[in-house]
């Protein structure tokens, strides 16, 4: 089987047929940088605070997750996503399996399920796939089909494992952030800030391109923010993210045994605005290689009010479903700035 076989159907003309996929005009010229780096060991609030405020992004260090897990997630993760396109479907189809697998769109609902598209954006298909995965229907059996079953079953006791141990991280660093802003935090007004039950991971395959002499780089993910409280990313040595620091476009480098841990849209309205959640895209400047990497997001309760100076009172799922709405209609995610009464786009 030829590796483009194992593509959505629109990526394998895209990539049989020379074509190019969608380029998107930087800003500036962008170019490698050195983000913050927080040691989880010994951390320090002063660096945490700087990295929050000024960078909404930082590398984690000495993180704990061990280094043959994220080996061994990485290996079946690429195993599970070179099967033939129509296997994939059928294999995540399963109504008693609590994972889905997605394509052409990282805008997906709460269920996993592709978003359609408004706007100019209504046909345009982005060039990544992948699985989505709610941690807290893991425990479930993945299928009632043996073969299905057998193939399911070693990668959900690996996400299992590594979202334990992704849960512990994003607990302890938003304690930590949470200390810096002065925030009085109950437990109870922790769980529903950062609620450990609404984490998910996505893993992500960038396809190569058969046109080894292509220009540009291929947009793999557009400009966005994250709407979680944080997002940690574990990446392969490819590359590709971008993010923006004022109106610069700033490569970041992959190192290996890393984490990248990014603030989300919540953590940007909890801090009042101190903290910012960060832009950012991927584009792969290397067309030959795919890009693989492995993405945990978690949110406040679907019932919590978030209530900041800077925008109207909201419940994350009133901001879950203007997200939603607003890329249905729309094309693109508007966010935040429709809760801000400062903002021509205020509701």
């Amino acid at each position: 089987m030829s590796i483009s076989a194992s593509y959505p159907p629109a990526f394998q003309r895209a990539i049989n047929n020379g074509d190019q996929t969608e380029i998107e005009p930087a800003l500036d010229q962008d170019k490698d940088i050195h983000i913050p780096v927080i040691d989880l060991e010994r951390l320090d609030k002063q660096i945490l605070t700087e990295a929050c405020k000024d960078w909404g992004i930082f590398r984690l260090e000495n993180h704990g997750v061990p280094l043959e897990l994220t080996s061994q997630l990485q290996q079946i993760s690429e195993s599970l996503l070179s099967l033939p396109f129509e296997e994939k479907r059928e294999l995540f189809a399963s109504v008693n399996s609590p994972l889905s697998y997605f394509w052409g769109t990282p805008a997906l609902n709460r269920s996993g399920d592709a978003l359609k598209r408004g706007g100019t954006q209504a046909s345009n298909v982005k060039m990544l796939e992948g699985f989505n995965v709610p941690l807290s229907k893991l425990p479930v059996s993945t299928c009632d089909d043996g073969v299905q079953h057998s193939k399911l079953e070693p990668f959900r006791v690996l996400l299992e494992e590594y979202g334990r141990h992704i849960t512990r991280i994003a607990v302890s660093l938003f304690e930590a952030i949470a200390q810096t802003l002065n925030l009085e935090l109950t437990g109870d007004r922790r769980s529903e800030l950062l609620s450990e039950s609404t984490g998910l991971i996505r893993v992500y395959r960038y396809p190569q391109s058969s046109s080894v002499e292509a220009e540009g780089e291929a947009l793999g993910m557009e400009v966005h923010t994250d709407s979680s409280v944080i997002s940690i990313l574990k990446e392969d040595e490819t590359g590709g993210l971008e993010i923006m620091k004022g109106e610069e476009w700033l490569r970041v480098k992959p190192v290996a045994d890393t984490l990248i841990i990014n603030l989300g849209d919540m953590m940007q309205a909890i801090s009042d605005d101190e903290y910012k959640s960060v832009k950012h895209r991927v584009k792969k400047k290397d067309r030959t290689r795919e890009r693989h990497s492995v993405c945990y997001f978690v949110f406040p309760q679907r019932d919590c009010v978030i209530k900041s100076s800077n925008y109207k009172p909201f419940t994350y799922s009133e901001f879950e479903a203007q997200v939603q709405a607003d890329i249905q209609s729309l094309g693109t995610k508007v966010g935040l700035h429709r809760f801000s009464p400062k903002s021509p786009l205020f509701l």
